[in-house]
């Protein structure tokens, strides 16, 4: 007798995360429904299954079904970075966009208690709010007088469109300390690795964030996260090659230009044709490729153009895209490296953020007559930082603003290089990230010669333009 198909979702608030995550793999081996595996199971049989299965056995994949929505409070933006720095789960932060941080919103590291640099850290950190919060409505009044208001545009879309424009600017004042709320989803298995980078950090705000939230998840997650400690291969890395050179670099900048393509797969349109061939038809990745080779140009566009051409607005491509891939070293300002890594199924290297490569002059802030103000207190910042990383590079990054660049060494596919491109070039995307993405989507369109039809941004601006219209220094 043929069973009927039955789709259903299991309550989350009748039964734990642990135990939802037995049902699940109970089902592997087990004839019985989904709620009858559920009316078998307690929270202490779901323990004791996890201790031999998952701990004991490594059946890791397990923990994957135990979710956990975590609200995290005012933890500083540097510690932020360690908590999204993990690739899968989910985040939504306080917005430097949006939002407007008060005078008082800074973390004062745990390591400069009684310590004679903690009063030059608190003054910087005033320093840098006091600027931003009079540099506010000077830059807001500057914004609604520059702007021009669009034809049927409501009051209130006016305003807001003004008021985004000032923060965008704004945010270049903040420094890393400045306290964020961070709402993450995230599964437990994802969530042990997790714990074990935030418990293995130099920072102390990093290490008792990881063990406020491993105290907290282990109410849900008893039996799954318990063993999350310190991983000790990390720090032993860390220190060596921290180590390996503590040397000033004479030569902190990049040069005249802030993107280079490092490695580029020349290839990478053949092997995204073969790859669909070999996952349309029955043959080796050897006869796909031979295949491939018979093919002349204009075959090759009739297939990227059913590939692409009728992909609707909420279409992601297919994988196949995947297979390729392409390496940057970007120097861009930490506000627009931190909307950058949020596109985390690309494999990103940041460096330690320092105030030592520069920093960039939002136009707005000439315009608005405060640009003498912005150089004196990145200068001052820029000063004060070398004091600091004296003390302990780790802690430095903490007064570090916005506006100052940042290297990161990205490698992509082409899959996410056209997610990219198409989101971060956005008109109501950061100008600091369009221009990231429009000079993403020239270097590889300059290395395309079927692809490069579907790598359009979404305005007609060029970065040239956007460093031109937004910067006076980059």
């Amino acid at each position: 007798m043929l069973s009927k198909r039955n789709i259903y979702l299991l309550d989350s608030k009748k039964l734990s995360p642990e135990t939802i995550a037995v049902i699940f793999a109970k089902t592997s081996r087990s004839p019985n429904t989904f709620h009858e595996i559920a009316a078998e199971l307690t929270d202490e049989k779901s323990s004791e299954f996890h201790q031999k299965w998952v701990l004991e056995f490594g059946h890791a994949s397990v923990a994957e079904h135990a979710i956990l929505h975590i609200a995290i409070e005012n933890i500083s933006r540097l510690a932020v970075e360690t908590l999204e720095s993990n690739r899968l789960a989910s985040y939504t932060e306080k917005s430097s966009r949006y939002q407007v941080w008060d005078a008082t919103s800074f973390y004062v590291p745990a390591e400069l208690k009684r310590h004679p640099l903690e009063k030059l850290y608190r003054a910087t950190c005033q320093m840098l709010f006091r600027a931003y919060q009079e540099a506010l409505p000077i830059l807001k009044e500057t914004a609604r007088q520059e702007m021009n208001r669009r034809t049927s545009e409501s009051d209130k879309g006016w305003q807001r469109r003004v008021h985004t424009n000032c923060m965008d600017v704004c945010r270049y004042y903040l420094p890393a300390a400045s306290l964020a709320n961070v709402g993450v989803t995230i599964n437990a298995r994802a969530l042990v690795n997790a714990l074990r980078k935030m418990l293995s950090h130099p920072l102390l705000e990093v290490r008792e964030m990881g063990e406020e939230i491993k105290s907290i998840a282990q109410c849900k997650l008893p039996t799954l996260v318990k063993y999350a400690d310190e991983n000790t291969c990390l720090k032993r890395v860390r220190i060596f090659m921290t180590q390996i050179n503590r040397t000033k670099n004479i030569d902190q900048q990049q040069g005249k230009d802030w993107c280079h393509v490092i490695h580029f797969d020349a290839e990478y349109e053949e092997r995204i044709f073969v790859a669909l061939l070999y996952r349309f038809n029955e043959m080796s990745y050897a006869q796909s490729q031979s295949a491939m080779e018979q093919f002349s140009f204009e075959q090759k566009q009739g297939i990227v153009k059913n590939l692409l051409e009728n992909c609707g607005e909420h279409d992601v491509p297919l994988r196949e895209l995947e297979h390729s891939w392409l390496t940057f070293d970007i120097l861009l300002d930490q506000g627009a490296y931190f909307e950058f890594k949020r596109h985390r199924m690309m494999t990103q290297t940041p460096q330690r953020l320092t105030a030592r490569l520069g920093y960039a002059i939002p136009k707005l802030i000439h315009t608005a007559g405060l640009e003498k103000q912005y150089r004196r207190v990145m200068d001052e910042v820029q000063e004060v930082y070398e004091e600091f990383f004296t003390f302990n590079p780790d802690i430095a990054a903490y007064i570090v603003p916005n506006g100052f660049n940042r290297r990161v060494l990205a490698t992509l596919n082409f899959r996410t290089a056209m997610h990219l491109i198409k989101l971060r070039s956005a008109p109501n995307a950061h100008f600091a990230m369009r221009r990231v993405a429009c000079r993403i989507a020239e270097e590889v369109c300059q290395r395309s010669s079927l692809f490069k039809k579907y790598l359009t941004t979404c305005s007609e601006e060029t970065w040239q333009e956007i460093e031109n219209m937004y910067f006076v220094q980059i």
